[in-house]
């Protein structure tokens, strides 16, 4: 990874941890995890796209997209396809220092069975709120998830 451009980085890990953090060209940090990771044994290449986050983010998470939480430990959750394939998605307590832009940002589909405005009332019984960013008029409606992550419920297809 370093060949391609990627550096290491200092995000506070301890040197006994599992894994080496990196980061692209452009900053974002990613972590290299040791072969025989028992979390992501069954993932393929690209394993888990961590969130920061408290564990009620994941419970939020898991009830928005219908998808089992498959870890929830110390503060971290998970969630993973219903069917079992593809990477998790997990959420970890944000570091205090740490201030920055989410760089991660999720665009969902209500299901076949439902339309927006129907999607968008039940994300609103989960504890999402609606929000303005000065979208103006579009198709898809902007919302925060319980700790204020903006995502965006798109118009069905």
């Amino acid at each position: 990874m370093i060949a391609l451009g990627a550096s290491r980085v200092e995000v506070g890990q301890r040197p006994d941890e599992p894994h080496v953090v990196l980061a692209d060209p452009e900053g974002n940090e990613f972590c290299v995890i040791e072969p025989g990771n028992h979390f992501l044994a069954d993932c393929p290449r690209l394993g888990a796209v961590n969130c920061e986050g408290s564990a009620e983010v994941g419970y939020f998470w898991s009830e928005a997209l219908g998808w089992p939480l498959v870890w929830d430990q110390d503060g971290e959750t998970a969630i993973r396809s219903p069917d079992g394939s593809g990477p998790k998605i997990t959420w970890s307590p944000s570091p205090p220092a740490k201030i920055a832009k989410n760089r991660l940002h999720l665009d969902i589909a209500p299901p076949a069975d439902r339309d927006q405005r129907a999607e968008v009332e039940r994300l609103v019984s989960l504890g999402a709120t609606r929000i303005d960013i000065g979208q103006g008029n579009v198709d898809w409606v902007v919302m925060a998830d319980p700790e204020g992550n903006e995502f965006c419920v798109l118009t069905p297809r």
